[in-house]
């Protein structure tokens, strides 16, 4: 759910998946876009029906907190802010149908309605409602001009399927900067999720096949980076993930990713994303990253030394003429808990090694090079 190099679209491909691509002049995907939740409600009742309306909603509120996070930065979203949005979200889905804009949300903001005017304080004030709205406001029409437009003001294009494995493509946007890439991350991520869960729901009414899915969460450490208390927009998205037949793998390159947040709550709860993680799997790292990753994931000396073994760079071969294979190639050690660590190496057969070349800019630039020759 949101391919950065791209290192997943071949192989989505191959096996007959859906690729929706992200970026300008591209396909478009709607930050509160959680699918057809009005829908699958209907076919649901009493606290099933509720629950899942509750849940689309918040969704919905989380994916505005962290734009405006992202857009803001180190300035945190006030506890009236997100109150009222909560109730514009709540004006919308008595107004409106359909899945709202961010659009949406400003209009309903802005025509002062009472639940808003309740929670802002303003009493019907019209000059204290304004006070209270409009550094709010101002955030989110930030989000729908410039570069951010494109990318948050429109429908989403191409709904995702589940049915067969998907993959978003955003590696047209991996020169923006890390809040908007960030943003776009956490975009795909929640509506993934949101996806995932609808399905979930209909598999427990009987009313669609029972199918477990696998949610590869990529390049983690850009979205921490996008804007102080990212940590907690992704905690609270995945809190709203049923956990029954889902598989979920956080990746990102090291413990210093974590770390290097500017914020030491930040720091701490990032770090617990690792340590609450049922499995932690480990590939080569620098002997220097070990005492902040043991500090988290109990490991022996010997576990220690065999993954900064795995770091050191191919040796040459004179015979050839080139690096040998580098020592750590495809070695990654297992950890559950205390137990002792488990060492295993993948080994990718010929049609998965033609899936899986993540340096293919180079591959390409030094074959014309060698043609030039």
């Amino acid at each position: 759910m949101g391919d950065t190099k791209p290192d997943y679209v071949d192989l989505v491909r191959a096996l007959g998946g859906q690729v929706i691509s992200l970026g300008s002049g591209r396909d478009v995907l709607n930050p509160l876009d959680v699918g057809d939740v009005d829908a699958v409600a209907g076919k649901l009742s009493g606290r099933e029906r509720e629950a899942l309306i509750g849940e689309g909603k918040a969704r919905q509120l989380q994916m505005v907190l962290a734009l405006l996070q992202v857009v803001r930065r180190n300035q945190p979203v006030s506890d009236r802010e997100e109150a009222i949005i909560s109730r514009a979200l709540d004006v919308w889905n008595t107004r409106g149908s359909g899945t709202p804009l961010l659009s949406d949300v400003v209009a309903v903001i802005d025509s002062h309605p009472d639940a808003c005017d309740a929670v802002a304080l303003s009493r019907g004030d019209a000059r204290a409602y304004r006070a209270a709205t409009d550094q709010l406001q101002a955030s989110l029409l930030a989000l729908l001009t410039d570069r951010w437009a494109q990318l948050f003001g429109h429908h989403t294009t191409t709904p995702m399927r589940l049915d067969r494995p998907v993959v978003f493509d955003v590696s047209d946007l991996d020169r923006q900067s890390n809040d908007v890439l960030g943003a776009v991350l956490l975009t795909c991520w929640s509506y993934g999720f949101a996806q995932v869960n609808l399905a979930q729901v209909l598999q427990d009414a009987s009313l669609m096949p029972q199918r477990h899915y696998f949610i590869v969460m990529d390049e983690l450490w850009r979205i921490l980076r996008a804007g102080q208390g990212m940590v907690d927009r992704i905690d609270e998205l995945t809190r709203l993930n049923r956990t029954r037949g889902v598989g979920q793998a956080m990746c990102t390159h090291t413990m210093k990713d974590l770390m290097a947040l500017p914020n030491e709550e930040d720091r701490m709860k990032a770090c617990g994303f690792v340590e609450r993680s049922g499995m932690v799997i480990s590939g080569g790292l620098p002997a220097n990253e070990m005492p902040q990753l043991t500090s988290v994931v109990p490991m022996s000396g010997k576990e220690q030394a065999t993954l900064a073994s795995w770091t050191n760079p191919p040796s040459w071969n004179n015979d050839l003429g080139h690096d040998a294979p580098p020592p750590g190639r495809g070695k990654f050690l297992i950890k559950v808990g205390e137990r002792p660590g488990i060492p295993f190496q993948v080994r990718l057969t010929q049609a998965e090694l033609a899936l899986n070349d993540t340096n293919k800019r180079w591959s390409n630039t030094t074959s014309a090079r060698h043609r030039r020759g």
